[in-house]
């Protein structure tokens, strides 16, 4: 490969040639696009390309291919795991103004969006129509993003990932090619799922411009409340009885006595400071009252103490609430960093997995919240570090370490749902074996020059 300075000149002369202003190389710019919100050191790229179409992104990756220039796929930079450090400089292709709805099939419940499409505006714009998209995560972050690290969110747990929502992509491959997987159709057998590779790459294998969704109807009645418990295994046992009696939760949510009061904290409220359950259950008016019955009574059976939202006021203060943990925990040590990790294990495990890693974590002396969407046995923990004092950094790795490994041991996935990117690739051949190098092999075949998102998920 080749990467000399008279490359990259030469490169982003053709790329200012053919787009103009659309090009920025201010430092501001640069370095906004350079971090995320991730603890991983800062890569900013050399140049900033706004893009608006598929066909911009497929000239530009054209230019950037022959002349060996590095290009990362930029949405709201909401990503945890570094995805969009520019770790060799290049071009980052900000797909923002890529924000257009294309169709919306209130008939067949699908949708065809641009990549820079947000899940904020793509709700307001069906709200009319009875449909929405339940990939409730706690920021603004893009179609194309929250497809590259197929995210998922808190109504996991009835509606499955971004990769069940995903009928199909429209891709740019490295060198500019542009291919359309899927349809509209709901399941086909026809060849290998290209679909599912891209869901998930992070930018490695191609960059996602538009995107075929598969909507859900807005359920008749919804009910939610907060379940307040002794002990996180109590919580987790609630949990498991009520996923076996089939009831219709949509999002099932743990805080611990520590992340309940980083919220309090935060949000100047007074909710009770012990492991917590904010459980939501929806569908037909007269299931979802039968259904809150019986979980209360499991609840109770655990020792809970409820609060139930009794306005529709009540239920959307609970969930911004929830939506709000990220930054309450942050907020436990001001000017400090958090490396905010997740795990994703099977749901019986999580009782003995979070005692040893809690037990761990408090014999280090580290200020650590943990919150997540239990349903599906995918939790976070916000380590909080100053980055200034010796060891703590090398501590929280340690410690991320170790619980990376408590998971794989059970069963679990190092990632449940932030991604690979820089932080976890490290644990890759541990998850994977001989499986990773299948992974190396398609990468060098889709990408030989290694442009795409370069040092993510794995090093070639």
């Amino acid at each position: 490969m080749n990467d000399t300075a008279s490359d990259s000149r030469a490169a982003l002369d053709a790329l200012r040639a053919r787009f103009g202003a659309r090009i920025e190389t201010g430092a501001a710019v640069r370095d906004h696009h350079g971090g995320g919100d991730s603890w991983h050191p800062a890569a900013p790229p050399d140049a900033v390309f706004y893009a608006e179409t598929t066909a911009d992104v497929s000239e530009a990756l054209a230019i950037c291919h022959a002349h060996d220039l590095p290009v990362v796929a930029f949405g709201h930079g909401s990503s945890i795991e570094g995805q969009t450090q520019a770790l060799r400089g290049g071009l980052s292709i900000d797909m923002t103004r890529m924000d257009q709805i294309l169709r919306i099939g209130a008939e067949d419940m699908d949708a065809t969006v641009q990549a820079g499409v947000t899940r904020q505006a793509l709700n307001e714009h069906l709200r009319d129509t009875g449909l929405f998209l339940p990939i409730d995560v706690g920021t603004h972050a893009t179609m194309g993003g929250l497809a590259s690290t197929r995210a998922s969110g808190t109504m996991t747990v009835r509606h499955g990932t971004m990769r069940d929502r995903i009928l199909g992509l429209t891709v740019v491959l490295a060198d500019g090619e542009v291919i359309r997987t899927g349809g509209r159709a709901r399941k086909s057998s026809a060849g290998y799922d290209l679909t599912g590779l891209f869901v998930g790459a992070e930018g490695t294998l191609g960059i996602i411009t538009e995107l075929t969704l598969r909507l859900t109807g807005i359920p008749d009645a919804a009910r939610a409340g907060m379940f307040s418990f002794d002990s996180i295994a109590a919580a987790t046992a609630t949990v498991v009885e009520a996923l076996q009696c089939g009831l219709c939760l949509n999002r099932i949510e743990l805080l611990d006595a520590l992340q309940m009061q980083a919220i309090n904290s935060y949000n100047g409220t007074d909710h009770p400071e012990t492991a917590t359950l904010m459980i939501d259950l929806a569908g037909a008016e007269a299931q979802v009252d039968g259904d809150l019955d019986i979980l209360h009574d499991l609840a109770r059976d655990h020792g809970a103490r409820a609060r139930l939202c009794a306005t529709p006021e009540d239920y959307a203060a609970l969930w911004a609430l929830r939506h709000s943990a990220l930054y309450a925990a942050r907020s436990l040590r001001p000017g400090c960093l958090s490396l905010s990790t997740d795990v994703c294990v099977p749901v019986s495990e999580l009782p003995g997995i979070i005692a040893a890693i809690q037990a761990e974590i408090d014999a280090e002396g580290v200020i650590a919240p943990l919150h997540g969407h239990v349903g599906d046995g995918n939790f976070h923990l916000v380590m909080l570090f100053d980055p200034e004092a010796p060891g703590e950094q090398d501590k929280v790795r340690r410690l991320n370490a170790r619980l990376v490994q408590m998971a794989l041991d059970h069963g679990g996935t190092a990632t449940g749902e932030h991604g690979v990117g820089l932080g976890k690739k490290i644990f890759m051949q541990a998850q994977h074996g001989p499986a990773l190098d299948l992974m190396k092999r398609i990468k060098r075949a889709v990408d030989p020059k290694d442009i795409l998102n370069p040092g993510k998920i794995f090093d070639l």
